[in-house]
């Protein structure tokens, strides 16, 4: 894969080019969003830049719905990395997925991917994650959702090991927040804190400024990169 010279993030991009669907229910910022993201993306990624997308890409229900979206921020600069959302109902089967993508794009679930050269690349892994305690009353299938949410962060994480070379930055996605202010430690917290990790992002918020949100996750700096907290402007993580 390419050697990125610097890592950038855009969670909720609610793209919807097949049927069209407003976002503005979420407040007049969402005004055609997607001709800011198209517009302000080449803006600062290049060419040879990576851009983690983590979740709800495209408000499509097939996969050859979604596509027409996929195939628009394909087509920008950087290679992507995309992660399930709670709205990403067109993805379904990881295989299918994977064999169906445009290129210099990739799907994770369960499992992780390695950028760069030997001992100064990226290792990116993660999961979507669920609603945690202190955001909305849980119910019981919530913490068996969460359960599950754990698991494959578990699967992603050892992949991630297995790829890290020393020297290596590791980044962990996620759609949903890794924990609801003021913090509740949830099924994910540990796992995240012993991960070594250098940065967590997440998405999933609409409204809510990124600095009322979780800081950290055991030390690990947490920032939230949902496109409307970031006025639809890929953020910088990370110069290689």
């Amino acid at each position: 894969m390419l050697d990125p010279v610097r890592v950038f993030a855009l969670a909720d991009l609610h793209l919807s080019a097949v049927s069209p669907k407003p976002m503005t229910i979420f407040g007049p910022g969402w005004a055609e969003h997607p001709q800011a993201i198209f517009a302000q993306w080449p803006q600062v990624v290049d060419e040879g830049d990576l851009v983690l997308l983590p979740g709800d890409l495209s408000w499509a229900m097939t996969l050859d719905d979604a596509l027409v979206d996929l195939q628009q921020v394909a087509a920008l600069p950087g290679e992507k990395v995309i992660l399930r959302g709670n709205h990403d109902y067109w993805w379904s089967s990881l295989s299918k997925l994977r064999a169906r993508l445009p290129e210099r794009m990739h799907a994770i679930q369960n499992d992780a991917l390695r950028f760069g050269p030997p001992g100064a690349g990226v290792v990116v892994c993660g999961t979507r994650g669920w609603d945690t305690p202190g955001h909305n009353p849980l119910e019981a299938q919530d913490d068996k959702i969460l359960s599950r949410e754990a698991e494959r962060l578990r699967l992603s994480l050892a992949a991630a090991a297995r790829l890290r070379q020393p020297g290596d930055r590791l980044i962990v996605m996620l759609h949903y927040p890794p924990a609801s202010p003021p913090f509740q430690p949830n099924m994910l917290t540990p796992l995240l804190a012993e991960s070594g990790a250098d940065q967590i992002v997440f998405g999933h918020l609409h409204g809510v400024p990124p600095e009322r949100t979780v800081q950290q996750v055991g030390g690990i700096p947490a920032c939230l990169v949902a496109a409307d907290a970031l006025a639809f402007r890929p953020r910088l993580l990370l110069e290689l």
